[in-house]
């Protein structure tokens, strides 16, 4: 028998076969309205080589996949400077400087708007009070000459966000949101120096600038503050990151030596102290550790590892000094991983997203109708008040408002989430979370998880040296294995060679090369023995029930949910699983294709499908159903089919997913019914002139503050 040529554990999935295609997360700068976040999407899409693009507004994040043999990333920065964005790679010292002179910029203006916009209410209160005898009129034109000047930073320089952003989009053929408000400034500014220059002419004395400043400095006050919510998402992101140290101790031919955390390799020994963050993925060396993993996976608890176990980046160490072997750095360790899928997650476009483009431009059309036909209907009754009224009309209609109520809620919804362990891959899948009726779940690796046992008169030595090793895999076998009780200290294997796909060889004291696998023959699922044959021991193996399945179901059921469970089991030991759980609707002895049809089936009925399994082996039916979720502990998470994964592999945190969800969804109704109820509240108000320009302002900005507020409320 020759043991390495067997098939063992496999403790990865297999490589995916290489791509040519790249993809890269960029934060921006200069977005100020999801129409922004749609221009810059058109335009880096529109490069020879981008496969596709998507831009989060509420994140200020880009997503491109591209060919870098045609595109590279300066290519893509000048197509976002060419747009008006800067954009940067995602890392977290690019990104804050970033995001640092954008909040810089920004607070300069909204400091210069109100502060002349203070000034210019100082020169216009007088003539607030005037019956028209109290102020003369040289000295009403000194006020008013005075307003006009103080007005122009507001004009050339606060006001320049609006103003630019209009510009781009007419230069791009497209009506966003900046359009009709940077035609209210300008109209209003435009009337207001007209009837200084001839206060006889037709607009008489309508001169509005305590409006025109009154509202831009509303309006970049809210910007300001859906500016720092959204700086505030970005940084969660990177929260991980920042959190782990700038130096490492590293063990060096001479003794043990200070390093940068970038000069970590894989391979390398390191040492982390009490308290101090674990700064890459490794294995873990002689002594059992404490760890704080709450910061990955949401787990509040403290985690006890083993000697060989996997000890992640971004663990707080709780216990005594401990020393690991590194197995990934930097943007290769399973942090960085999760993060990516995070920010490629909140760059995705809801489908309510793809129906606003279709009706975005119609109704902004709409908008400079209505606008132009009450500037009309009030240049007949009151030529004075027409562009006044035009400009109330333009500002209190854009929708800022409608475009923050869904894209605020749920990237509030996906930090929150983020922060229990449990991590989005695609966004949308947030919203049919919210719909779901029906949940299907798998058997193995779901509902149940291994159970390993030694066979009676095992040689405790023996035991003793197949624990050992299997400390040194993730495989669920394999952990199961490693949770065996023993009389002695499992073995310290050497020679560790664990490849992607194939599993483990090692090395023991006395020099000879052991496996821990499948049986050679095929007679046992698990087993432990030296290549020449000389010793083996074979593992008997069952599964049972997760210690939260069965009040998880429950949990599922108090919330109005159908169940069913599907598996490709024997239909036996499916029917024994299901009558445990109380579950009617089990089916055993599916295969995947079977899974799907059953899942297609139930679609077809008019149930809205939400499919729970492993992430790798349901993948079929993981693509069929409405959504999608995957327990795993994060290996293999860039190949899973699924919409959402629980970092903490535990059911119990399925049913509150669900009810994040469902509140999500209600925060995004609650939003988008009050910024709809604003909107039919406001316009009648504008078009008959019983709302002034700087009450538009004021109102739009209000609208939009109280939008985001009300979403902050999910990420608690």
């Amino acid at each position: 028998m020759h043991a390495v040529a067997a098939p063992i554990i496999s403790t990865a999935p297999e490589a995916p076969a290489p791509s040519p295609a790249q993809s890269v997360t960029l934060q921006v700068s200069g977005l100020h309205c999801a129409a922004c976040a749609d221009l810059l999407r058109a335009r880096l899409e529109a490069l020879p080589g981008v496969h596709r693009a998507g831009v989060g507004y509420a994140a200020a994040l880009a997503w491109v996949e591209f060919e870098p043999a045609q595109v590279d990333l300066a290519a893509l920065q000048a197509a976002g400077r060419a747009a008006g964005y800067e954009l940067v790679p995602a890392q977290p010292e690019a990104a804050a400087a970033l995001r640092r002179r954008e909040a810089r910029a920004m607070l300069w203006r909204v400091f210069v708007a109100w502060f002349c916009m203070m000034q210019v209410m100082m020169m216009a209160a007088p003539t607030y009070f005037d019956s028209g005898a109290e102020v003369p009129p040289d000295l009403r034109a000194l006020l008013h000459g005075a307003s006009w000047v103080l007005s122009l930073p507001v004009i050339l320089f606060a006001a320049g966000p609006f103003l630019r952003g209009a510009w781009r989009s007419l230069q791009q053929r497209r009506l966003g949101m900046d359009v009709p408000v940077a035609l209210g400034i300008l109209l209003t500014f435009g009337a207001s120096t007209l009837a200084l220059a001839d206060p006889g002419g037709p607009l008489g004395d309508a001169v509005y600038l305590d409006s025109l400043t009154m509202f831009v400095a509303f309006l970049l006050a809210a910007r300001w503050l859906e500016l720092r919510a959204r700086h505030a998402a970005a940084a969660s992101l990177e929260a991980l990151g920042e959190a782990l140290p700038a130096e490492v101790r590293r063990l060096a031919p001479g003794g043990w030596e200070t390093v940068a955390r970038s000069a970590l390799r894989p391979g390398d020994r390191i040492q982390v102290a009490l308290g101090e963050t674990v700064p890459a993925d490794g294995m873990l060396l002689e002594a059992p550790a404490l760890l704080d993993e709450a910061l990955l996976s949401g787990e509040s608890r403290p985690v006890p590892r083993q000697p060989g176990e996997a000890v992640v980046a971004g663990s707080l160490n709780l216990g005594a000094p401990l020393q690991l072997q590194v197995r990934a750095v930097g943007d290769q360790t399973r942090s960085a991983a999760l993060g990516r899928l995070l920010q490629q997650a909140l760059t995705e476009r809801p489908a309510w997203a793809c129906e606003a483009d279709r009706w975005a431009p119609a109704f902004l059309a709409l908008v400079l109708l209505l606008a132009a036909g009450a500037g009309l209907a009030w240049w007949w009754l009151a030529p004075s008040r027409a562009l006044g009224v035009v400009a109330a009309v333009l500002v209190v209609t854009c929708p800022c408002a409608l475009a923050l109520a869904a894209p605020a809620a749920l990237v509030a919804s996906a930090r929150a989430l983020a922060a229990q362990g449990v991590w989005l891959q695609r966004l949308p899948a947030l919203e049919r979370l919210a719909s779901v009726n029906h949940v299907v779940l798998d058997k193995t690796g779901t509902l149940t998880e291994p159970l390993v046992r030694a066979p009676a008169g095992t040689e405790p030595e023996l035991l003793a040296a197949a624990v050992g090793l299997a400390q040194w895999s993730r495989h669920p076998l394999a952990k199961a294995l490693a949770r065996l009780p023993l009389d002695r200290p499992a073995w310290r294997w050497s020679e560790v060679q664990e490849q992607p796909g194939q599993g483990l060889r090692a090395l023991d004291p006395a020099g000879h090369w052991c496996w821990l696998g499948r049986a050679p023959d095929g007679t046992a699922a698990l087993s432990f023995g030296r290549e020449d044959g000389s010793q083996r021991l074979d593992f008997a193996v069952d599964e049972q029930a997760r210690p939260a399945a069965r009040s998880s179901l429950e949990r599922l059921r108090a919330l109005g949910l159908k169940l069913s469970l599907l598996s490709g089991d024997r239909p036996e030991r499916v029917a024994a699983l299901a009558a445990q759980l109380e579950l009617r609707e089990a089916r055993g002895g599916c295969s995947p294709e079977d899974k799907r049809q059953a899942v297609q089936a139930l679609q077809a009925a008019g149930d809205c499908v939400l499919m729970v399994g492993d992430g790798l082996n349901d993948a079929p039916v993981l693509a069929q159903a409405d959504a999608s979720v995957a327990l795993g502990e994060g290996a293999g998470l860039a190949r899973q089919g699924a919409d959402l994964t629980l970092l903490r592999n535990e059911l119990a945190a399925l049913p509150e997913l669900l009810l994040q969800a469902r509140r999500t969804r209600r925060v995004m109704r609650q939003n988008l019914a009050w910024a709809a109820a604003y909107n039919l509240l406001a316009v009648p108000l504008a078009v008959t002139g019983q709302l002034p320009p700087w009450a538009a302002g004021l109102g739009m900005a209000l609208s939009s503050l109280l939008v985001v507020g009300n979403a902050l409320r999910l990420a608690r």
